[in-house]
């Protein structure tokens, strides 16, 4: 019974977690900045629900307007799955 209850509880753990990725989408001749600008928009239902972002906008130029910048330096992507069913998008400017 012990070990039922420890195989459960372990995959109830397993289930309850979130994987996140950064990749680097393009980079400029400017120099780095000390500005950072970011834009966020979150999905639900995983796959399923791809289209459920209620007109949110996590573009480049958003991500650059919340952060004041005029020269982008760095542009990232960041990918959240959290239960397989959240999805958030974030865009991530550096610059001046």
């Amino acid at each position: 019974m012990k070990k039922l209850l420890l195989g459960v509880a372990a995959a109830a753990i397993l289930a309850l977690t979130s994987c996140s990725v950064v990749m680097p989408v393009t980079a400029t001749s400017n120099p780095v900045g000390s500005k950072v600008g970011i834009a966020q928009a979150t999905g639900y239902l995983g796959p399923i629900g791809m289209g459920l972002y209620f007109n949110q906008d996590a573009s480049i130029q958003t991500a650059a307007k919340n952060g004041g910048i005029k020269k982008i330096s760095t542009v990232d992507m960041k990918m959240t799955n959290t239960l397989n069913l959240i999805y958030t998008y974030e865009t991530i400017v550096t610059g001046e």
